[in-house]
């Protein structure tokens, strides 16, 4: 029983040992104290408990001290941590901006990292500015030729502006919209593949970068090549269109006509109708008038004379205006 008694009570004596090691991690204490960065035992202890890795948080302030910014705190990079911040990259970003000499404090840097940015390659940006290329950016000229251009720009990271400033994205879109405007005000595109610096001069006068998290410090064009003849392209389409129209219009007005013949054709027959029905009716009344003693047997004898030498008067004419009596038909 005594052994069994020893072995328990060495292991519960292991178990305290290891405990207080990770709870007390000596080494980082003591590489904090060689450092000067002053570290206390109890802020170890405590940084466990709240479950932040002090070797990050150590290393990190140990790094900071070194490079003589003694204004960062433990307490700040393990507000920074539990934010979910990156304090390396942070410190890292201030020890670079102190040896280029820019302005950046801790707050700023913070909020930067806890922005989405990368500060460390924002800091480096701005002590080497890095060339974006636009992708090829179609315009036309006044005089209907295409242009396809591509521009270069070179920027620079604004720190002022990273919080809330926009991207790179929209820097290119701006450049993009006033490489289209200068060709599309130029009356010729020659004018343009001759001058092309000109396209940089009026772009960069426009302050695109206002608003951004970058500082346009020039704008190349990089190439310049002629795409389609626009302006013909559009007159054969305009002319295509517009003889479509003509042609629309056209069968319109053959449809109407052939309308119209169709009805003029009824009319006609409808009154052909009522000519032979009108015909058809004179002997009756011609019969009716002889019974009645309304027409003289002479008077109708005289009546076939005149009809009979106005035949022969347009027979000899050449003319076929006369029609067979309707009486000495009957």
């Amino acid at each position: 029983m005594e052994i069994v008694s020893v072995i328990v009570l060495g292991g519960l004596v292991l178990v305290a040992i290891v405990a207080t090691l990770y709870l007390v991690p000596v080494g980082l204490w003591i590489a904090a104290q060689a450092s000067g960065a002053g570290v206390s035992m109890l802020t170890l202890i405590a940084m466990r408990l709240r479950r932040v890795p002090p070797e990050q948080i150590v290393n990190a302030r140990i790094s900071a001290v070194k490079a003589g910014l003694e204004g960062v705190s433990v307490d700040m990079l393990e507000a920074h941590y539990l934010a979910r911040g990156r304090v390396e990259a942070v410190v890292n970003a201030l020890i670079s901006a102190g040896k280029a000499g820019i302005e950046l404090d801790f707050s700023r840097a913070a909020a930067i990292d806890l922005a989405g940015r990368n500060v460390l390659e924002a800091v480096a940006m701005s002590v080497n500015p890095r060339v974006i290329e636009t992708p090829k950016v179609s315009a036309v000229a006044k005089d209907g030729i295409q242009l396809l251009a591509i521009a270069r720009v070179t920027v620079r990271a604004n720190i002022d502006r990273l919080v809330g400033g926009a991207g790179e994205q929209t820097v290119l879109a701006r450049v993009g919209e006033g490489v289209v405007s200068t060709i599309g005000s130029a009356d010729d595109y020659k004018h343009v593949l001759e001058n092309p610096d000109t396209i940089s001069k009026n772009v960069l006068k426009k302050g695109l970068d206002a608003g951004t998290a970058f500082e346009i410090l020039s704008i190349d064009i990089a190439d310049v090549d002629v795409g389609s003849n626009i302006g013909a392209k559009l007159q054969t389409e305009q002319a295509e269109a517009d003889k479509q129209v003509a042609q629309a219009k056209a069968e319109s007005r053959r449809a109407l006509a052939v309308a119209q013949e169709q009805e003029m054709k009824a009319k006609t027959q409808e009154m052909r109708a009522k000519l032979v029905e009108a015909e058809a009716m004179i002997p009756l009344a011609m019969a009716e008038a002889l019974r009645t003693g309304k027409l003289g047997v002479m008077d109708y004898y005289n009546m076939r004379n005149v009809i009979a030498d106005t035949e022969m008067r347009q027979g000899i004419a050449g003319t076929t205006g006369g029609k067979p009596d309707p009486v000495g038909e009957s």
